[in-house]
């Protein structure tokens, strides 16, 4: 077990040394996250009230689409020169290795959301400060969930040749209610709104723990078949 763990370590540190060194993922993602932040202060003429109502949905909504950027290349970029293969046939665990992929998406998607979300509440006037931390352990909760469920189908559609298309398919749908609550506890965060939202966060927390367990039970049968 210590020395899977070890493993899955070396795993994420190699891939974001890769990715900080080309910053291929990590470019393409934060500027889409930007320009799509942008372009919502310009596209909706809504009052302040109004747009706080709106403003979680519309943060996650950016924050999945610029993950999906993310999630695609991890198995990817271990194609060329039969990577991949060399790593499946290493005496690491499966489990290792897709442990390392996720923890270096996860990584990667919020440093994207930590640099967006200054921009978001600049951009739309947001007051959001004062719930920054428990947003940040919201993005933690959320963005563990979207990564785990977006390597495990990265992993599974490495293969395929139309896999930009068949990822978000695959993906997104999955995410529903991971996204739900996040958007609900993300706007009364945002809002600053008493209400409570501790059964949004237990659908978080259960589906991180769920589909976690899931894929790293699978992962074996998804890559050595």
């Amino acid at each position: 077990m210590k020395q899977g763990l070890l493993a899955a370590l070396f795993i994420a540190r190699k891939d974001l040394r890769t990715e900080f060194r080309t910053k291929e993922a990590l470019n393409a993602s934060l500027s889409f996250a930007l320009v799509v932040l942008m372009l919502f202060s310009f596209a909706f003429d809504l009052g302040r009230e109004e747009f706080y109502d709106i403003s979680g949905g519309l943060l996650w909504l950016v924050y999945v689409f610029a993950g999906a950027l993310i999630v695609n290349r991890s198995f990817i970029r271990e194609v060329p020169n039969d990577c991949l293969d060399v790593l499946i046939a290493s005496p690491m665990p499966p489990w290792a290795l897709f442990l390392g992929k996720v923890i270096a998406s996860f990584v990667l998607l919020l440093i994207v959301e930590v640099v967006s979300l200054p921009v978001y509440g600049l951009f739309n006037n947001l007051q959001w400060t004062h719930a920054f931390w428990k947003l940040l352990g919201v993005m933690m909760l959320a963005t563990w969930g979207i990564t785990v469920t977006g390597v495990a189908f990265s992993a599974v559609t490495v293969n395929v040749r139309l896999r930009e298309l068949m990822l978000p398919v695959l993906h997104y749908p999955l995410l529903i209610p991971l996204l739900v609550g996040a958007m609900q506890i993300s706007t009364v965060l945002i809002k600053g709104d008493s209400i409570e939202y501790g059964p949004e966060l237990k659908v978080l927390i259960a589906f991180d723990m769920v589909f976690t367990s899931l894929a790293l039970y699978l992962i074996e049968f998804i890559l050595v078949g």
